[in-house]
This record gives structure tokens, sequence and C-alpha cells, in this order.
């Protein structure tokens, strides 16, 4: 198909910061784009990434990219449509564009298939958010605290003497993991994988930690650590 005059915009995502700084998962992207683009005879007018931690619904290098396909008539190239099936905002964007666009891993893929996919990914954030109240409300079920400040403090000051309130607090820790499970299995299925994205989707999906304050890396962590711990107790 060489010299057909197909003509390409390349739109990348990564989803942190720190990936677009390092370049993961952007090169692979940008080299199997190209492939593509040579196996098609086509040319790549100009490439777009987008750095973005996958709860921003506001995405302007999308929108430049789907600007600068329409006005030349070009056709829209991602790499892989798999990695974007959970994103709503970003099918429904695609779908409602107007734009040609091509999948790399399915070029097959149409307006119906996109179309599909953004429903089904909608009814997922839908049900994870469901999944997410009702794991919140079995834990303050239990008894545990997920906004208390105190639980350091009052374990500090136990001392020696606090064996009893050190147990306490560690199963309090546990249940609140446990009660998380699902909660964190869903984020990492729906491509959150670094501890960055992950206290990011925790956070969007207003959760607070043991403690009742905001997620970082240090604390998505130790939320892993006591789930892979009550895990290989229950195996």
């Amino acid at each position: 198909m060489a010299g057909s005059g197909q003509r390409f915009v390349a739109y990348e995502r990564v989803s942190t910061a720190r990936q677009g700084a390092s370049g993961l998962g952007l090169e692979a992207q940008r080299q199997t784009i190209e492939t593509f683009a040579k196996q098609r005879g086509a040319v790549v007018l100009d490439r777009f990434t987008e750095v973005e931690s996958g709860k921003v619904a506001d995405r302007p290098e999308l929108t430049k990219a789907l600007h600068l396909a329409k006005v030349t008539g070009a056709t829209l190239v991602i790499a892989k449509l798999d990695r974007l099936s959970h994103n709503a905002a970003f099918l429904l964007t695609l779908q409602g564009s107007g734009v040609r666009f091509l999948a790399c891993d399915m070029p097959e893929a149409n307006d119906l298939t996109v179309g599909i996919m953004a429903l089904v990914a909608q009814q997922e954030r839908e049900a994870i958010s469901r999944r997410t109240r009702e794991a919140l409300a079995v834990a303050k079920a239990r008894g545990v605290k997920l906004g208390n400040p105190n639980g350091a403090a009052a374990l500090q000051r136990a001392g020696k003497g606090g064996a009893a309130l050190r147990t306490r607090v560690a199963d309090n820790a546990n249940r609140f993991a446990a009660d998380l499970a699902e909660v964190l299995a869903d984020i990492r299925a729906g491509g959150a994988t670094s501890l960055r994205a992950i206290a990011a989707e925790l956070t969007m999906r207003g959760i607070q930690t043991r403690r009742g304050g905001t997620w970082r890396v240090s604390n998505v962590r130790n939320l892993i650590g006591r789930v892979d711990v009550v895990a290989s107790k229950r195996s």
C-alpha cells in the first residue's frame, strides 16, 4: 500500500508524570505506530503525547490530535485500543469526534465497537463506585475507624505495656486492608499499576486512608503489604 497517501495523527498516552519523563511505555507505543504506518505506506503528520493520571477528564493533547486530524482529513492512530478500553471519557470523546481512527492492535474497530466499549466502561465505573461504597459500609459496620487520626499516637503512648492495644490496632489495620482488597483489585484491573497511580485513583473515589488522610505512595505500599499478609493468612 506504499504511496497510498494515507496520513496519520498519532496519539500516545502514559498514565503518570514519572512514566512520561522516563519514556516508560511511550517508546513501545511509538514504535508500534511507526511500524503500523510503514506497513500501511502512511506518513505520520504529528504525534501528541498525553501524560495524565487516568482520573483527569480533560485531555488537551487528545483535543489537539483530534483537531489536527479533522482539519487535515487524517486518521487518528493509537497503539493499543485495549489499553484504553476501560476509559469511558476517552472512548466517548473519540466516538463523538467524527474523526476516522485506527488502533494498531485492533484495526477492524469502528464507531460501533468504540460505542459498545464506552457503554461497558461506564457500567464498570458505576459498578466500581458501588462496590467501593459497599466495602466502606462493611468496614464501618465492623467498627473500623476509617477516619481515626489518633491511631498511631495511641499506639505510641501505649509503650511496653500496650501489647493488647498494638494487637488491636494491627487487627484494625488488617480489617481495613481486607475491606479494600477488592477495590484495590478493581483499580489494578483498570490499568493503574504504579503506587502513585493507585493513590490518585483511591483519592478520586473519595476513599481516605485508615487515619483519615490523603493517599500517598507510602500509604499504598503499606496497604498492598497488608492485603498480601491477609491473603496469605487466609490461604
